[in-house]
Order: structure tokens, then C-alpha cells, then sequence
């Protein structure tokens, strides 16, 4: 492997452990928002035990989502400072907006919200821990504003003093389309995982025989939230997938492997081979008619082939192979889709057995409850390599290759050694949020407060 394959390795490593924590931070954030909510309106005990249970879920995945963020942002200067120096003007506008509004907003507020419950009226206590959401949500939409904005480039001009890219219309990064229906699909997604991590404790709490009257409800929720969320993401990002296919069509063809232009096209659910320059794979049970529709929105619409694209990419940009990884880009669609439309069954298994009134009793969709768990996060990290293998070889669509985005002064031992480094650190974080997670998933709830009694911090040790 050379320089930019580590490179690339060492950025897909980072990137895919962070954002194993962004949604769980911004699902449960919400999630527990409600639940104090509730307390709030109703002053029900259980519902504040729920609000500090969750919230110490909540707290350990922000902590953790912090740091692997941080890492992020210095790679930028470390592997990909030529990226930096090309892009930075327009790239560096939402990063900016992230690092000075969106986190120092969220991470102020939730130093409010676990500080405050003894110093602050209830009203403006239960008003941090909104601000906190909204934060963790703002952060998202500047980071998926510039992400978007490397799949589609928009609002910028090239100067022609120095040749790069430069922002003028900064309207334009939050209104790309790309990135409207990309941070919505996120926000969903990020929803529908932070009420599989509720239900998945609810639902092993609830086996346990621990607290069924106030673990219930919790459970309920999460329930209620999974299905329509889970739902609206699938149209989402059917939608996405359209969009994508008129500025990006490289990257839908990958995902069903697609070497030749079709019209109508059909949607495979299985194939055998089909790998890299493999243009004769063995399709198993096409679904006529069902790629057309994902990808235009039309029952016979027209799909271009990798062949055909990488044509024209050759005559817009000169002489290159401009395929991405078709193993990767077929199978990480496959994945998402399939484990989406398993997940959606679980939460729909679960609302029936709620409305049956036999939700804490049914033990075996308790013990399926709990492993659920682990779909969204395989669901939400092969949907990101979806999406950023798809842009390959381009780092920003159109712009700027990924090859040429290598910062040229460090070598493949540096970055080799890096990478080790950092999977030793980021191994013992994970021993760490493991453990962290699964202690205070476990532990029982505090007791109800008395009629007297203070109220007590956020999180408990």
C-alpha cells in the first residue's frame, strides 16, 4: 500500500469510529430531552429516574464522539494538507461554523444541564438540555453542509490569482440539494439509532425484571419513535439516491454494479463476483423495474453504466479510470437496505406486542430487542461507505482527485506509524466506551427521589 491508501485507510478508520457515537449523541440526546420533558409536565418520578439513566448513556457517547472528532480535524493538516490548501477557502467556511457555534453551544449547555440541577428553575434546566440538542444538531448540519459540498461543489468561483476554488455564496452550501436531503436522512438516521440503544436496554432491563413498571414506557418509546423514523429515512434516502443519481451517477451505477447503460433497469439481490473490472457478475433475483425507480424516480427510467460514465469523465476531465470500488459500492448498499428492512420488522414486532399489551412478557423479542442493538451501527456505517466510496477517485466531485489531495512532506512510514498509533489509542477507547456503556446499562435506577428530597445530578457514580 503507498501513501494514499494509508492515508485514505487511516482517514476511513477515524471516520467510521466517530460516527459511531454522532448518532447515538444526537438520538439519545433527544430522546432524554423528552423524557425530562415529560417529568416536567407531569412531575412523574419515574420519568426523571429515566431522564438520568439515559442521560449517563447520553453524556459517555458525547465524551467519547469528542475526541475521535478531534482527530478528525487534524488529519486534515496531517495527511490531506494538500486538500487544505486547495479547498480550505470554501471547505474551512462550515468547519469554522461548527467548531465556534455548534460545539462550544452544545458543550456549554450540557455542562448547564449536568451542573444545574440543583441551582437552576426547572423550566430553564429542562431549556439546556434542548439547547444541548440543538447544538449536537447544528454541529451535524455545518459538517454535512461541507461534506455535501465535496459530492456536489456549489457557491464558489475560481480565483484566478491562485486557481482554486473559492466561496461566494454561502446561501448555496445550505441550500445544495445534496445536502438537503442528505442531513435529513442523517437526523433520522440518528433517531432511529438512539431509540434502538433505548429499547435495547429497556428490553434487557426489562428480561432482568428490573424496575418493568418505569422500563416499560421507556421501551414504548423508543418503539414509537424506530418505525415512523426508520420509514421516513428509507424515503429519504430514495430520494438521495435520485439526486445522487443526477450528480454523481458513477455512484449509483456501483451500487448495482452496473457496467452497461439500461432503461429499464432491474434491481439484483444477490450476485456472485462482480468485483472490480468484473463486468459479467452472476445476478441472483432481479426485481424488474426497481433500480429505475430508486435512481430517477421513474418506472422505466434511464440508468447510465460505469462504462458509459467513465467516458464521459474521461472527456470532461481527461484520460483516468474514474470507477470506484464496485465491491464495496454494491455491497454496502445491500447491507443498509437489507438490515434497514430487518430493523423496520423488529420495530414493528414490537408495536404490535405494545399494543397487544404483552411487550414486558414476550421474552423472545426481548432477548432479539437487545441485540438489535448492533443493526444501526452497521447500518449507518455501511451507509457512509455508500456514500464517500462512490465519489471515488474524486475527493471533491469534479475538482480535485483524491490523489492529488495527499499532503506531499510526509512518507508511507509516517503515516503507517500513525495509523498504528492511532488504532492502539482508539482500541483502548473503545475497551473504555464498551465497558462505560455496559456498567451503566446494567446498573438499576436510583431510587425515586422523596417529596423533600434535593434533586440529584444528571449522572451518577
Amino acid at each position: 500500500m503507498n501513501q494514499l491508501d494509508l492515508a485514505r485507510l487511516q482517514f476511513a478508520m477515524t471516520s467510521i469510529y466517530h460516527f459511531l457515537f454522532v448518532p447515538v449523541t444526537i438520538g439519545l440526546g433527544f430522546l432524554t430531552a423528552v423524557l425530562q420533558t415529560a417529568w416536567h409536565r407531569t412531575g412523574r418520578p419515574d420519568y426523571l429516574r429515566l431522564t438520568r439513566f439515559f442521560g449517563t448513556l447520553m453524556v459517555i457517547s458525547v465524551a467519547v464522539g469528542v475526541v475521535t472528532g478531534l482527530v478528525q480535524e487534524f488529519q486534515f493538516g496531517m495527511d490531506w494538507s494538500q486538500y487544505s490548501r486547495t479547498v480550505g477557502d470554501v471547505f474551512g467556511a462550515p468547519l469554522a461554523m461548527e467548531g465556534l457555534a455548534a460545539f462550544f453551544l452544545e458543550s456549554t449547555f450540557l455542562g448547564l444541564w449536568l451542573f444545574g440541577w440543583e441551582k437552576l428553575p426547572r423550566r430553564v434546566h429542562l431549556a439546556t438540555i434542548w439547547a444541548v440538542v440543538f447544538g449536537s444538531v447544528l454541529s451535524a448540519l455545518f459538517i454535512l453542509a461541507a461534506n455535501s459540498w465535496m459530492q456536489h461543489p456549489v457557491g464558489y468561483q475560481i480565483n484566478s490569482s491562485t486557481g482554486r476554488p473559492q466561496l461566494n455564496d454561502v446561501w448555496a452550501l445550505f441550500t445544495n440539494p445534496v445536502f438537503l436531503a442528505g442531513y435529513l436522512h442523517v437526523l433520522l438516521a440518528a433517531l432511529v439509532t438512539g431509540a434502538t440503544v433505548m429499547l435495547a436496554v429497556a428490553a434487557w432491563q426489562l428480561r432482568k425484571g428490573a424496575d418493568p413498571e418505569v422500563f416499560r414506557p421507556a421501551a414504548q418509546l423508543s418503539l414509537v419513535v424506530i418505525v415512523p423514523a426508520l420509514l421516513f429515512a428509507m424515503l429519504v434516502g430514495s430520494e438521495l439516491g435520485v439526486i445522487e443519481g443526477k450528480y454523481q451517477p458513477m455512484k449509483i451505477a456501483g451500487a448495482e454494479a452496473q457496467w452497461s447503460t439500461c432503461q429499464p433497469c432491474s434491481f439484483s439481490v444477490f450476485q456472485v463476483g462482480g468485483g472490480n473490472k468484473d463486468e459479467n457478475p452472476t445476478k441472483i433475483f432481479e426485481i424488474p423495474h426497481l433500480l429505475s425507480l430508486l435512481a430517477t424516480n421513474h418506472w422505466n427510467g434511464k440508468v447510465l453504466g460505469l462504462n458509459d460514465v467513465n467516458t464521459q469523465y474521461q472527456q470532461q476531465f481527461g484520460p483516468g479510470y474514474y470507477v470506484p470500488n464496485i465491491f464495496i459500492q454494491y455491497w454496502s448498499m445491500r447491507v443498509m437496505a437489507y438490515l434497514a428492512s430487518l430493523l423496520l420488522l423488529i420495530g414493528a414486532a414490537g408495536l404490535f406486542l405494545m399494543y397487544r399489551k404483552r411487550l414486558a412478557r414476550a421474552r423472545w423479542f426481548l432477548v432479539v430487542a437487545t441485540w438489535a442493538a448492533i443493526l444501526p451501527f452497521l447500518i449507518n456505517t455501511a451507509g457512509w461507505l455508500l456514500t464517500e466510496n462512490g465519489r471515488q477517485p474524486w475527493i471533491v466531485q469534479g475538482l480535485q482527485l483524491t490523489a492529488h489531495g495527499v499532503s506531499p512532506s510526509i512518507d508511507t512510514t509516517t503515516v503507517a506509524i500513525s495509523i498504528i498509533a492511532f488504532f492502539v489509542i482508539y482500541a483502548a477507547l473503545a475497551v473504555v466506551a464498551a465497558v462505560l456503556m455496559a456498567r451503566y446499562s446494567r446498573k438499576q435506577l436510583a431510587p425515586p427521589p422523596t417529596e423533600h428530597a434535593a434533586p440529584v445530578p444528571a449522572v451518577t457514580y
